[in-house]
């Protein structure tokens, strides 16, 4: 496994702190100093099988007078590895964001979050303040499959959601510290064909790679514990594990939309990703749609989850009940918006938290 130092981008530091609730890895950069007022504050929250270290290219593009600091998750990067409550949705996972930032004495900050990370900044803002929330391809306000666009749940046992559904040799590569091609669930494979468009390339895929590698597959954190089921296809979600955290019966931050104060919101996410989408190839349901898991019991029993579709309704709820909301879908751009389009993505999130030059 490479050192985390060795990942790091010129002008990138990073540095362990001890919180009340575990040990956090952050990056920084360089030049920034803790005397930065909230209002010019951003932290990043990564997605799930990845780290802080993707954010370099987007804290390094930021303007010297705006604070970067980019959070490893527990379970990811550096940061310690504890059980993750799943029962708590994504709530483990924002209490340890806000443990961070209360040890670095930052009372509010403009939170972005990506993927998975995009859950875990909207429970973030029902539980603590924030001075606005940007989504990059965030999972559904009703969590990752088994639910129909209304959010409601297709069955009491979450079939085909959570730890169940991850790929064994995926998890083992990883497990591994894999970085070849030599089969379609290598990480770097994966990363290719899921995290970015087709045609995207990078100098710093290593680093990418990499840092999806340091994903604990310990007890209790990815992918997760499942359960035995009689419904299609044939395991449920269970309560301990990352891919659990997600599952409709522990996570919905639908509540937004009843926030007294509704910090002011950008949705960035493209049109070829392959993760979150109203036909996410990551949906058991959709593939057995498509015939790429036999028995899939029909539209009926496990329609696909239409996530876009329901986090468009949820964020026009929230902009009907007096939130600002911006959404952004920039054609042909996968799951990472940041990488595949970061002038565009930095002109956004400029706007997003009113920085002007001065």
């Amino acid at each position: 496994m490479a050192r985390i130092q060795d990942l790091l981008l010129d002008g990138i530091t990073a540095r362990v702190i001890d919180t009340t609730r575990l040990r956090v890895n952050i990056l920084e950069r360089a030049t920034d100093g803790s005397a930065t007022p909230p209002e010019r504050t951003v932290v990043f929250v990564h997605g799930n099988v990845s780290s802080a270290l993707f954010w370099q290219p987007a804290m390094l593009d930021l303007p010297a007078d705006v604070r970067a600091i980019a959070i490893d998750l527990r379970g990811f990067g550096d940061s310690e590895s504890l059980p993750v409550d799943a029962t708590r949705g994504l709530s483990d996972f924002s209490d340890d964001v806000h443990a961070t930032l209360q040890a670095l004495d930052i009372t509010s900050a403009h939170l972005v979050g990506w993927s998975m990370g995009g859950g875990v900044v909207m429970q973030y803002a029902l539980d603590y303040p924030a001075l606005s929330l940007t989504l990059q391809a965030p999972v559904s306000p009703y969590g990752f499959g088994g639910t129909r666009r209304d959010g409601s749940r297709l069955a009491d046992d979450d079939a085909g959601c959570g730890g169940g559904g991850a790929n064994p040799d995926f998890i083992e590569r990883m497990r591994s510290g894999d970085t070849s091609t030599d089969a379609q669930t290598s990480p770097r494979n994966v990363f290719r064909s899921s995290y970015v468009a087709p045609g995207y390339t990078s100098e710093h895929e290593d680093i990418w790679v990499a840092s999806m590698n340091t994903t604990s597959t310990a007890p209790g954190n990815y992918p997760g514990d499942s359960v035995v089921t009689a419904n299609w296809p044939g395991f449920g979600a269970g309560d301990t594990g990352v891919l659990n955290t997600m599952a409709p019966k522990h996570f919905n931050v639908s509540r937004i939309v009843e926030l007294a104060a509704k910090p002011p919101i950008l949705w960035v996410h493209g049109t070829a990703d392959a993760i979150v989408s109203d036909a996410s190839f990551f949906d058991l349901n959709h593939l057995g749609a498509v015939g790429a898991i036999p028995g899939w019991p029909g539209a009926d029993v496990a329609p696909a989850q239409q996530m876009v579709s329901q986090t468009r309704d949820v964020l026009d709820a929230y902009a009907a009940a007096g939130g600002a909301v911006t959404e952004l879908t920039w054609e042909g751009v996968g799951h990472s918006p940041h990488l595949e389009q970061p002038a565009e993505f930095r002109a956004a999130l400029l706007e997003r938290i009113g920085y002007s030059a001065g």
